[in-house]
């Protein structure tokens, strides 16, 4: 079984060469203290942490899974000494303020070491995890006094968080919401309903853990218009802070699940549970997106977790593993066969997830420089900022969250097969990568439901095409100056040069037939969700193109040279390879939906 081995170089590459986060830091009102030494030193930290303590617990943590017993929720062995190891080194509280207990970072923190976390162990990086997004949405729209009770603790991790959404009879579809918020005279709600899919739930990790909890007031209208959110805690907490007796919410049940095993998902019940209202009555919906694009960028940096996971552990094995000889000859003739690695068709798998990981890392790291505006205005109170770069940053959810999700399921099927069957059986690990990416692709919206969100809220109806034009002038920007160049480079510019005008040309096509053709948008959401995701994975390739490049001649590379080579020799396989899909991506999105809608309900049966 492979040993995860965090990738620092890489990160730092991005980090310091291609995007120059030291600059972005000093911009910052609390990058002050994100030196380039403290952020190495806050990376090794984090490293050693998840090679060192998390790792060793993730295929134990699968084999062992969660225990349900009486509504008690007990973690596998290590994961209680693992996560006291987490709270200690003050790992939640990076990225939050200092009033709260935190170490006021850029929030940019939070993922890089999240993503180390999570490619080391997926499963127990969900029980912090969740807690971010708690945080973020008390932040934002909390009262003074819900600050004071429940952030502190969450910060400081003794406490966690989750997300009550979804019910029985509704997941996606949030208008049909039940659960029941009756007033109080002393300003608390009482509580009623069943939630289920909740994310670490019930565990027996932290000695308490607050519900953010979405329920409808007596009076409150239909739809999602009459949603209200709410704080409930499983234990409730008095006015100074400490703990006082269990709230009237239990776990019914934990699901039995094909992947994040050691990861409880709970079913739980409110009876009659104390809570206070997040926010202003019936808008809800509008806080607790907050936590879910918290939740959605979060899963985006899961498909770069599963694809970094599988080519670790695919790679050594092609190596060592021998299987018949290299179609142009011997290439390792004192043994009875070559490599798995000198086969072409294994070199592209390997390729394949190494562009997955190392593309969507770029893609992820670009875009958390809005996330750390965004968070700086919130917190400083300035909301016309937060929109600004809250709507910024919803162009590139969508297609982070759904597209990078799907290629991290495509690479860790892909380390399966680099194994052939070997990779199908468990001591390996691969098949775990397999089971534990799949969720990525269906939990906080379905691929289908990010492909709806970019296509129909955030480019037909939010901007009329805006976001797609914005980012596609910045391809042209950075492309331009390369297009004439006679090398790999420059194919890759004049490469992003025809796709900036073709996803324009794709998104005007659309939105000039979708007001003739109702189901046009839905048929055609995902094939243009994957177009979008190929094209801007394109440009994070192409940058990182140019300042390996760049660096190999200056000869300012000269150390890291087979570093940077393999970084211009993987975006040519990018570019050659993987691009081209798009292709079919866009043919899909504007075919007519006549093949899709034609056939009548009940012809969709069993021959």
């Amino acid at each position: 079984m492979a040993q995860y081995k965090a990738p620092l170089r890489d990160m730092r590459f991005l980090m310091n060469e291609v995007l120059d986060y030291p600059a972005h830091y000093a911009s910052l009102p609390n990058g002050a203290d994100a030196t380039p030494d403290m952020v190495d030193a806050i990376l090794e930290g984090a490293a050693t942490l998840c090679e060192e303590v998390l790792a060793p617990l993730n295929h134990s943590g699968d084999q062992e899974g969660c225990h349900f017993k009486d509504g008690v929720v007990t973690t596998p062995k290590g994961f209680k000494e693992a996560y006291q190891q987490f709270v200690e080194g003050g790992w939640q509280g990076l990225s939050f303020p200092t009033e709260f207990g935190g170490q006021g970072l850029p929030m940019s923190f939070n993922i890089f070491k999240s993503e180390m976390m999570g490619t080391a162990n997926w499963s127990f990086t969900m029980y912090p995890g969740l807690s971010v997004g708690c945080i973020n949405t008390l932040l934002q729209y909390g009262n003074k006094a819900q600050k004071q009770q429940y952030i502190p603790s969450l910060v400081a991790g003794t406490w966690s968080g989750t997300m009550c959404l979804t019910e029985p009879q509704c997941g996606t579809d949030l208008a049909q919401v039940k659960t029941k918020a009756v007033p109080q005279k002393d300003g608390t709600f009482k509580i009623t309903g069943t939630k289920i899919f909740i994310s670490a739930g019930e565990h027996d990790l932290t000695e308490n853990i607050v519900h953010i909890v979405l329920a409808r007031l007596p009076d409150a209208p239909e739809g999602t218009r009459g949603i209200s959110l709410f704080v409930v805690p499983k234990v409730n907490v008095k006015k100074d802070g400490s703990l006082g007796e269990r709230n009237t919410v239990s776990c019914g049940s934990i699901e039995h699940k094909m992947g994040i095993c050691a990861s409880s998902t709970a079913v739980l019940n409110f009876d009659d549970a104390v809570g206070t209202m997040v926010g202003e009555p019936n808008k809800g919906l509008e806080a607790m997106f907050t936590f879910m694009n918290t939740a959605r960028l979060g899963t985006a940096v899961q498909g770069v977790c599963h694809a970094e996971a599988s080519f670790q552990g695919a790679l050594p094995y092609a190596k060592d593993r021998r299987s018949m000889r290299a179609l142009s000859g011997k290439k390792e003739p004192e043994n009875k066969a070559d490599a798995l690695i000198w086969h072409p068709d294994v070199r592209r798998m390997l390729l394949t997830q190494k562009a997955i990981a190392e593309g969507g890392r770029a893609m992820i790291y670009g875009v958390l420089k809005l996330g750390d505006h965004m968070f700086n205005a919130g917190a400083e109170g300035d909301q016309a900022k937060y929109k600004e770069y809250d709507n910024k940053l919803g162009f590139f959810t969508p297609i982070l969250k759904g597209f990078l999700t799907e290629m991290g399921l495509e690479a860790a099927n892909l380390g399966v097969q680099v194994f052939g069957g070997h990779g199908y059986v468990k001591e390996h690990g691969m098949e775990q990568i397999v089971r534990d990416a799949r969720i990525s692709t269906l939990y906080e919206g379905t691929t289908g439901i990010q492909a709806l969100d970019l296509l129909g809220r955030k480019v037909l109806l939010g901007s009329k095409g805006k976001c797609v034009r914005d980012f596609t002038l910045t391809m042209l920007k950075f492309a331009r100056p390369h297009m004439l160049a006679r090398t790999p480079l420059g194919a890759m510019a004049r490469n992003l040069g025809l796709r900036a005008a073709e996803w324009n040309v794709l998104t005007t096509a659309i939105m000039l037939r979708a007001p003739k053709d109702r189901e046009l948008v839905g048929a055609a959401s995902v094939d243009y969700l994957m177009y979008s995701g190929y094209v801007m994975m394109g440009y994070y390739w192409a940058l990182q193109a140019a300042k390996a490049e760049e660096l190999l001649a200056s000869g300012e590379g000269a150390e890291s040279e087979e570093f940077y080579r393999a970084k211009l020799q993987t975006a040519e396989f990018y570019f050659e390879r993987m691009m081209p899909r798009a292709n079919s991506h866009r043919s899909g999105a504007l075919s007519s939906t006549r093949s899709v809608m034609q056939m009548d309900n009940e012809h969709f049966a069993f021959s």
